[in-house]
């Protein structure tokens, strides 16, 4: 078993000593997938980091313990700790663009790990890298192997990161959203060797992620996790079938799906409170639909619940006044029905009515790709003399009116963010680009100078990886500012701060998060950065490169009913790449299957997804997880 036991983790912060895990207990068996889940900054990765010793310098386990075998890990010396880190326990870290060496081959850094925690070495570690290079999806591995990571797109970064991790064929495996950055073709296969190595090795997986649909079909156990406590230990048939506490069952409410669209999902009101401040009652009641005066006062417990109809295989244990005393609570709650409500709504969006968010888009045409074709160059020999041409997207045309969201889905390297990037003119210079894209007329291929940059305050990215593509040297205030000083020159002082204090207001973070630095964020939180950065400049087109892939399923709703809310109030129009079919499903328009840089499908998005006409397009639609309601 991997057991954890009251673990406590501190983080000396500048807002003082942050208490990132507050008395965390699971426990992992051999061949089981225990799911640790809960929203951005609750401290899911923060369990990781201190499970394998490598919490930031600023932290540290002030206690608890950790066993893996019966071995205590956190008591270890350092040189017995490496021969278990990599070697009986692997970890696939959530953000590969960053845990990759780049100054390194991709084949090295799995060789290494190869020959670190096993026999083989040379010739055969290298055929060992190929072979895992080849089990996790990278396509040609005996060339690939000898690419940098610079040379590969961000799901292909991250199955490297995967073939790291399982090298050593680890007895237990912490996976930390390992599929984020993955398509869902990828994704079910990484998913299926995950599983596969489970049957033949009997290793336990510690899967820590916001998809609740890859939770559903992989999990025997979840535990939710809130404010660095467990709020539910649950076997998943208990937890999807019948959740018991309130935040549990606002989360399962709060994710897109086909029915929904049209209205506002049911996003659950503020954000995780503050570790570094005391707390007196239940972490979760500000936000609580159903708190009542204990909740205010008390701190709950995490106690053993009435068995659900289907045996569990352990106990099922809740911390909430709600079931901690059932008679007493209902008691309480009758007593006070309704009158908590208002304090904390479980709908954090516009004031819209429910009807008022499906509008359909306008008949103008704002953005016109023709026939648009990218080409990088391949250079060769000591001069570095270009010798020919790879092609990424191939004679692509779509269209985009006003107030439309228009999705690109498809495989990681297929030319999704390719085609974005060569929209939004960032890869001048860098490709060889072919065609037209007609911003309301104006081809933005033929653009220079002072129109040039008027036109990239009419069309922003949100980029795909939120720590890489924000500077980490630069507080919030001064990455958003940026800018508004390059493109909204007539701002004056007090009109950038008012704007940059209500964008971080809108997208759901505290005013004093323009004063920090990206490293102090988590995942999610940092993707909302770069969201805000996006809209500061109040741009007609967003291409949106996979902008809720980062975010848990609580954050992803306030984040999509922000971007329809956008779209109706300014008549936004969104390029959505994204491999996400459940926001697809939720707020597209249009849709556009890519394979290999040319479009293979494309039309109304509900006439797709129901009766796709291409094989590759069938294929892709079999490999999108689905929520199993036990």
């Amino acid at each position: 078993m991997l057991t954890i036991t009251d673990l406590k983790v501190a983080i000396d912060a500048d807002a003082g000593l942050v208490r990132a895990i507050d008395g965390l207990s699971l426990c992992v068996e051999r061949g089981e997938t225990f799911a640790l889940v809960g929203e951005s900054g609750c401290g899911k990765s923060m369990t990781a980091l201190a499970l394998m010793r490598l919490l930031p310098d600023n932290s540290r386990v002030t206690d608890g313990r950790v066993e893996i075998e019966g071995q205590e890990a956190l008591s270890l010396p350092e040189s017995a700790m490496r021969r278990l880190r990599g070697g009986r326990v692997g970890m696939i870290f959530q953000e590969p663009a960053t845990s990759l060496n780049p100054v390194m081959r991709v084949g090295d850094q799995i060789v290494e790990a190869i020959e670190t925690h096993t026999a083989l070495r040379g010739a055969p570690a290298r055929a060992k890298a190929i072979e895992w290079l080849g089990r996790v999806g990278i396509p040609e591995p005996e060339r690939r192997i000898d690419d940098y990571p610079f040379r590969m797109s961000g799901g292909q970064k991250q199955r490297v990161m995967i073939a790291i991790a399982l090298a050593a064929e680890p007895a237990f495996l912490v996976a930390d959203e390992p599929t984020t950055a993955l398509d869902v073709v990828i994704q079910a296969q990484i998913l299926e060797l995950l599983k596969q190595l489970q049957r033949e090795q009997g290793m336990g997986l510690l899967l820590i992620t916001h998809d609740l649909a890859v939770v559903s079909g992989m999990a025997q156990q979840v535990a939710l996790m809130y404010a660095g406590q467990i709020v539910e230990v649950a076997s998943a048939r208990e937890f999807f079938g019948e959740p018991k506490h309130p935040y549990a069952r606002l989360l399962l409410q709060s994710l897109p799906q086909a029915h929904k669209r049209g209205s506002v999902l049911a996003a659950i009101a503020g954000s995780v409170p503050l570790l570094s401040q005391p707390f007196i009652g239940c972490r979760f009641a500000p936000r609580c639909d159903r708190a009542f005066d204990r909740c205010r006062s008390d701190p709950p417990v995490l106690l053993p619940v009435a068995p659900a109809p289907q045996p569990a295989l352990r106990s099922r244990e809740v911390r909430c006044w709600l079931h901690a005393s059932a008679s007493a609570a209902v008691a309480e709650v009758a007593a006070v029905a309704g009158a908590d409500m208002g304090q904390a709504a479980s709908v954090n969006a516009a004031s819209a009515p429910q009807s008022a968010l499906e509008v359909p888009p306008g008949d103008r045409l704002l953005l016109d790709v023709q026939r648009l074709s990218v080409r990088f160059p391949i250079r060769t020999g000591v001069f570095q003399r270009v010798t020919s041409h790879a092609v990424a997207v191939a004679d692509v045309s779509l269209q985009i009116r006003r107030g439309e969201t228009f999705a690109l889905v498809g495989e990681s390297g297929c030319g999704k963010t390719t085609l974005g990037k060569a929209i939004v003119q960032l890869l001048r210079g860098q490709a060889r680009i072919e065609g037209r894209a007609m911003l309301d007329g104006q081809d933005l291929f033929g653009l220079h100078g002072e129109a040039l940059q008027r036109a990239r305050r009419s069309v922003q990215m949100i980029f795909q990886d939120p720590y890489a593509s924000l500077n980490p040297r630069m507080r919030v205030f001064d990455l958003l500012e940026e800018g508004l000083l390059t493109l909204r020159p007539e701002l004056d002082v007090a009109a950038r701060h008012a704007s940059l204090e209500s964008l971080v207001d809108r997208v759901g973070l505290r005013r004093e998060a323009l004063q920090r630095y990206p490293h102090e964020f988590s995942g999610g939180q940092r993707q909302r950065i770069a969201i805000a950065r996006a809209l500061a400049v109040e741009p007609r087109l967003i291409v949106c490169d996979e902008p809720t892939s980062a975010l848990d399923v609580s954050v992803q709703a306030q984040i999509l009913n922000l971007l329809r809310q956008l779209q109706r109030e300014l008549g936004l129009s969104y390029l959505f790449i994204t491999h996400h079919l459940g926001v697809v499903e939720y707020m597209v328009d249009h849709v556009a299957v890519m394979h290999r840089g040319v479009i293979e499908e494309t039309g109304p998005t509900a006439a797709l997804l129901a009766h796709p006409r291409e094989a590759y397009t069938r294929r892709l639609l079999a490999a999108v997880p689905r929520l199993v309601r036990f």
